[in-house]
């Protein structure tokens, strides 16, 4: 008869190696396209980790939000999940995540891995509660060939607004359905361009939103319009601006470093510059990062995977390959971002980094969306011309303040 006991061990052996500790993530970020990079990712993760395993769902951004508040009013948070920045106050606010001041603590080096815009939009109440996993930055496109042809020198660190409207005013050729410029009346727009002015969006702990600078900064959006420097809604036919752009019909376009591998495919050459200024420079700053559920009961564990989302080289080298967004990861990482930089097109990508000097966050409430419907409602009155820009900000500083006295 043979050794029980040895047979005892084998079976308990074999189940340990089996019982791995399953990190539950739910990812926005991750589309169609990306669905076998991140599988790639966490086979790597796995095989580091062999005690771990990521088990993963993905929902597009438009739902993603009521799913996460439907599992976590169930009580079936997943032990990680994806915040963009706008919508983080709400979740922090509200106790659902776990603050991961210990953890960094003890792995000090994290603080200078990211950069430092992108690590502070995940604070409250001087605790880290997310690590940055992707940013992105607007910047300014421009179409070189019709420059050339209209004789403009190419935009650069130095423009401002007055630049800008003098090179729109010269490309602009509606007959040949071809327009100087296009940038977007609406709130993701209007909180910075306040800013370039020397204003600003502030909700708390007072509402400013009618401030002469704010109205300076309206004025400058419309003026676009008004002078037909861009096109009308039935000019456009329903084609969005970054297919106008493609199609070589606009002059300058205002839109997200996240339009790099579209306009690759554009048959006249581009570049892009940091965003010009009015009496100072700002520039709209998209930032998503991976938080932990305060209800998870694998707290170690998915701390490591967020880290690995975040910062591991690996990571690093999948985003910059497939142009899965970008890491958010500091200046002092240069050489996980070299990869990046010798990007052939656009050819002045330093101007992404560049334009990091000048990122602010937008102003951020719980009832963000209703603040956001405000103020576009308000802007679009001013865009459209049934308002002017002071009849429209003097509204819209009415209406965020009732909204705050409910």
């Amino acid at each position: 008869m043979g050794k029980p006991w040895i047979v005892l061990v084998f079976v308990l052996l074999l189940a340990s190696g089996l019982a791995k500790t399953t990190i539950n993530y739910f990812s926005f970020t991750t589309d169609q396209n990306h669905v076998k990079d991140l599988e790639a990712l966490i086979a790597t993760f796995e095989k580091e980790n062999p005690e771990l395993e990521v088990k993963y769902t993905t929902a597009p951004f438009d739902s993603y939000f009521t799913k996460l508040q439907t599992n976590l009013a169930a009580g079936q948070a997943p032990d990680v999940f994806e915040l963009n920045y706008e919508n983080f106050v709400t979740f922090a606010s509200r106790g659902t995540l776990l603050a991961l001041d210990s953890f960094l603590r003890q792995d000090t080096s994290l603080k200078d891995t990211f950069y430092p815009a992108a690590l502070n939009a995940f604070r409250q109440n001087n605790s880290q509660y997310g690590l940055p996993i992707t940013f992105s930055t607007v910047v300014l496109f421009y179409n070189k060939d019709l420059f050339d042809k209209a004789g403009v020198t190419y935009p650069n660190a130095s423009w401002t607004w007055k630049d800008v409207l003098s090179a729109a005013q010269k490309i602009n050729n509606p007959a040949q359905r071809v327009w100087g410029v296009y940038q977007p009346v609406q709130f993701w727009e209007f909180y910075k361009v306040a800013r370039q002015a020397g204003g600003g969006l502030q909700v708390s702990p007072s509402v400013q939103i009618d401030t002469p600078a704010n109205r300076e900064a309206l004025r400058y959006l419309v003026d676009k319009v008004r002078l037909k420097l861009m096109p009308s809604d039935a000019e456009m036919s329903g084609v969005s601006n970054e297919d106008m752009f493609l199609n070589g019909q606009l002059g300058m376009l205002y839109s997200g470093i996240w339009m790099f591998d579209k306009f690759s495919q554009a048959k006249f050459k581009w570049d892009i510059a940091a965003e010009p200024g009015g009496i100072r420079k700002a520039t709209h700053f998209f930032s998503n990062a991976a938080v932990i559920s305060r209800s998870t009961k694998n707290a170690e564990a998915a701390f490591k995977w967020i880290k690995f989302l975040a910062a591991s080289p690996i990571t690093v080298k999948t985003r910059i390959e497939r142009s899965w967004e970008l890491p958010a990861l500091s200046l002092a990482q240069r050489a996980l971002l070299d990869a990046y930089l010798k990007k052939p097109l656009p050819a002045n990508r330093e101007a992404v980094f560049d334009s990091l000097q000048y990122a602010i966050t937008p102003p951020v409430v719980e009832n963000q969306s209703q603040l956001q419907d405000i103020i576009n409602q308000e802007l679009e009155a001013a865009r459209l011309g049934s308002k002017t820009p002071e009849q429209a900000l003097a509204d819209a500083q009415r209406r965020v303040e009732a909204l705050f006295r409910r």
